[in-house]
This record gives structure tokens, sequence and C-alpha cells, in this order.
């Protein structure tokens, strides 16, 4: 099991969720995890409905602070 971090800060929406597909899809395998941080305003949202869409498990979310939120998905 791998875990792969992006720092996603500074992208808006859609792009957050777009770069994780495409990291899921040509990097990582099933039980790896994807740590993200992002600080998109809409990016807590968007990854709960990405993540129910592509059907994988959001581990946890948390608050950097400044907008940020770093979280991690399980593949």
């Amino acid at each position: 099991m791998a875990t792969m971090v992006l720092d996603l800060k500074g992208l808006k929406c859609p792009q957050p969720t777009l770069q994780m597909t495409i990291k899921v899809r040509t990097e990582l395998k099933a039980g790896d995890v994807l740590e993200v941080v992002a600080n998109c305003p809409t990016f807590e949202n968007d990854l709960k409905r990405w993540g129910e869409r592509v059907g994988k498990t959001i581990l946890w979310v948390k608050d950097e602070g400044n907008g940020a939120k770093r979280c991690q998905v399980k593949i």
C-alpha cells in the first residue's frame, strides 16, 4: 500500500477533483491512499460528491487553516 500526496492549492473547481481522478486512474492501485491538500472554497463538498461518484472512501478531512483542507482517500 502506497500513499501519494498531492498539493492542489491554488486550483479552483473542478481542477482539484480532475487532478485526483487522473492520479487514481494512472498511478494508484486498489488499497493505496491519496492524500490531498486544496484551498478551493468548494473542495470539501466537491470531494464528497467525487467520492460517491467514483466509489472511493474518504477516510478523513481536516481544516488546515487559511481556507485549505487536507484529506485522505482510500483507493
